[in-house]
């Protein structure tokens, strides 16, 4: 199977249409506080009636690798999805959907946002990252989607807190706090700032020490640590994944290098100029440039 390339979150194209189609109806917290958890029902169970358009669009345009926006539901953490007052049609739409993806073929994932940090020395920090991740990986069984990394959550290690080595070793203690459900789905990116992490760091940090697999960055690896070329860092990444798991990877190009020179150096570009390098294996790729779908097409005219 060859390398497969996919987007992530929003299409653009069906948010175009009247009346769009989007997973991330929200509400600022003044709303929330006003509207409360019905209001948040109301939106969440539009943000899966539509993923599940989404999904059906993907599939009819050949698009088998599709990142889920985190934005579901509404001010998630402030509750229990089964306190929401439609949560029995919820529930429903996410089983369609994800009955859907795997009739199709379409390798579902999630990207929670970088407040998830497991390698805090603060407690709350890292209860809030549990209640977040739990979150996502109660979707994900509600959806019926393994518990393996096909049905990846993926998120950064977080800060270096000036010592790598023990911010690594928290993080590995933490990860034993999460439940089956997102341990057995959860992986790590190398990072795009210097201090912090390296695939190799989290190779040896995080992998060997328990068991996570290694989402390879390429735009990162631009930005972040080098300790390593990018081959031997690919192949770290590959490495980490378990047999019969397809490895999933992210790209992007430097905004600043290609369109606009005033910004900094690890924002994502528009569109796609540089393609990505496999070296020779089959990956997924999660394409992470801003023109999402169009971007796609695009890219695979340009470089496929």
């Amino acid at each position: 199977m060859p390398t497969r390339f996919g987007y992530a979150c929003l299409n653009t194209t069906l948010q175009k249409q009247k009346p769009k189609v989007t997973c991330n109806r929200g509400m600022i917290k003044r709303t929330f506080a006003a509207k409360g958890i019905a209001y948040a029902s109301e939106l969440a169970l539009k943000n899966v009636q539509d993923l599940y358009k989404i999904l059906q669009w993907n599939y009819h345009n050949d698009i088998e690798v599709f990142r889920i926006t985190s934005c579901l539901f509404p001010w998630g953490s402030e509750y229990q999805l089964e306190q929401l007052p439609d949560y029995e049609k919820i529930h429903s739409v996410l089983q369609t959907c994800g009955e859907y993806a795997r009739k199709v073929g379409q390798r579902l994932s999630f990207h929670p946002g970088p407040f998830n940090i497991l390698s805090s020395p603060k407690p709350h920090v890292v209860e809030n990252a549990y209640i977040d991740l739990e979150m996502h990986g109660k979707i994900f069984d509600i959806m019926g989607m393994p518990r393996s990394p096909q049905s990846k959550i993926n998120i950064h290690v977080g800060a270096s807190y000036g010592d790598r080595k023990t911010a690594l070793a928290r993080f590995c203690r933490n990860f034993e706090g999460l439940s089956e459900s997102v341990r057995s789905r959860l992986t790590v990116e190398n990072d795009d700032k210097g201090n912090l992490y390296s695939t190799k760091m989290l190779y040896h940090g995080v992998h060997q020490e328990v068991g996570i697999p290694i989402v390879f960055d390429s735009h990162h690896f631009e930005c972040g640590p080098q300790d390593a070329d990018y081959e031997e860092s690919i192949l770290m990444a590959i490495e980490s994944w378990p047999k019969g798991v397809t490895p999933q990877c992210h790209h992007s190009n430097s905004k600043k290098l290609y369109e606009d020179e005033k910004v900094m150096i690890n924002a994502h570009s528009d569109w796609y100029y540089e393609p990505f390098k496999d070296c020779g294996f089959d990956l997924d790729v999660v394409l992470e440039c801003k023109k999402k779908e169009l971007a796609l097409f695009k890219y695979r005219k340009d470089f496929c």
